[in-house]
C-alpha cells in the first residue's frame, strides 16, 4: 500500500512548502517506483486565499486525517491559536502512528499538543520568541535546517521543505530513491539537518560567494583521493578561508560533507547494483573495502553487508 501524505492547509496558506512536498512525492513518471500518494485537506474544506494572491479549492475535511500516514503542516499557523478541532484531529493521527511534519509556523500545531514538550524543534528565527513565551518546554533551535525525531519532523524554513521530504524518503525507502527524485527535481545536494538555516554574514568585506559550484565539483570527483588542499585550490580560497565558509555557511567542516557524500553514494550503490564492496569503495573514493566498513559501520552502526541484505528484502 501506498504512504498516503495529507498536507493539512489553511487559510493565507504559503504554497511553497505546500507544492516542494508534493514535488518530492507525488508523481515522478514510470522509471520512478511511485511509493507515496499525496492530497490537501483543510478544517474548513472550500476556497483558500494563498499568499501567492490566488484561491484553492479544497474539498476533504479534518477526516483526511484518519487514514493519514504522514501529515504536512506548513506555513499558516499564527502562533498557538488552535481549534480544538483541528489539535484533537492531529493529536488522534499521532497517536495511531501517523507522522507529523511540521514547516516554519506549522510548528504551533504539534507545540500546542505537547508533542514537541522536552524536544528540539527547529524553528525559524523570527518565531524563536513567540513560540518560547507559549510553549517554554520546547527546544527551539533556530540555527540548524530541520529536525527529524521520526514520529515528529520540525523545519524552521520553507525552503528546507524538500530536504526533509528527501530525508524521509531516504530513511524509508533508501539513499538511491532519495537521490533519483532529488536529480529529477534539479534538488542541491542533500543537506543534513544539522547544517545552518542561513549563512553569517562578513562583518567587513564582500559576501562569500556560494559553495554550490565547489560541492558540485566535489560530486563529480568523489572518486579521486580529495584532500582539504584540493578543494581550496578548486574554490580559489585558502583552505583556512574554506574551512570558515563552510562552518558558516553549512555548519561542518569539508571533510566530514565529503564523508558523508561518500557515503551517500555507497548507501545508493548498495541498494541499486550487485557490485562488490571493493569497487564502490573505489567508485567513492574510499581507497579499499577495509576503509568503507570502517566508515560504514561508524556512521550507521551497521555493515554495507548487511544494509544491502535490508534493502534487497
Amino acid at each position: 500500500m501506498q504512504h498516503r501524505v495529507v498536507a493539512l492547509v489553511g487559510r493565507g496558506q504559503e504554497m511553497y512548502p505546500v507544492t516542494c512536498a508534493s514535488a518530492v512525492f507525488g508523481y515522478h513518471g514510470t522509471e520512478i517506483p511511485q511509493h507515496y500518494t499525496f492530497r490537501l485537506c483543510a478544517e474548513r474544506p472550500g476556497l483558500l486565499p494563498t499568499t501567492i494572491g490566488a484561491d484553492i479549492l479544497v474539498g476533504a475535511g479534518l477526516e483526511a486525517l484518519a487514514t493519514a500516514d504522514t501529515i504536512l503542516i506548513a506555513g499558516w499557523c499564527h502562533g498557538p491559536r488552535i481549534s480544538p478541532e483541528l489539535g484533537d484531529a492531529v493529536l488522534a493521527a499521532h497517536t495511531r502512528g501517523a507522522r507529523i511534519v511540521a514547516v516554519c509556523s506549522g510548528v504551533f500545531v504539534p507545540a500546542s499538543l505537547g508533542l514537541l514538550d522536552g524536544r528540539r524543534a527547529a524553528v525559524h528565527w523570527e518565531l524563536v520568541d513567540e513560540l518560547a513565551r507559549h510553549y517554554p518546554r520546547v527546544r527551539a533551535d533556530a540555527t540548524v535546517l530541520y529536525v527529524d525525531h521520526g514520529d515528529l519532523a520540525t523545519a524552521g524554513a520553507s525552503a528546507t521543505t524538500v530536504d526533509l521530504c528527501l530525508n524521509q524518503v531516504r530513511r524509508e525507502h533508501g539513499a538511491a530513491l532519495a537521490m533519483r527524485i532529488g536529480r529529477q527535481l534539479s534538488a542541491a545536494p542533500h543537506r543534513e539537518g544539522g547544517q545552518r538555516q542561513f549563512p553569517a554574514l562578513p562583518t567587513t568585506g564582500p559576501v562569500p560567494d556560494s559553495l554550490a559550484p565547489l560541492l558540485d565539483w566535489i560530486i563529480t570527483n568523489l572518486d579521486r583521493p580529495l584532500t582539504l588542499h584540493d578543494m581550496a585550490a578548486e574554490s580559489g580560497m585558502s583552505p583556512r578561508t574554506l574551512n570558515r565558509h563552510f562552518a558558516e555557511q553549512l555548519g561542518t567542516s569539508p571533510g566530514r560533507w565529503l564523508l558523508d557524500r561518500r557515503l551517500a553514494s555507497t548507501r545508493a550503490m548498495l541498494e541499486e547494483t550487485d557490485l562488490p564492496v571493493e569497487t564502490i569503495a573505489k567508485r567513492v573514493g574510499l581507497s579499499s573495502a577495509v576503509n568503507l566498513r570502517r566508515r560504514f559501520r561508524d556512521a550507521l552502526a551497521t555493515t554495507p553487508a548487511a544494509y544491502r541484505r535490508e534493502f534487497r528484502a
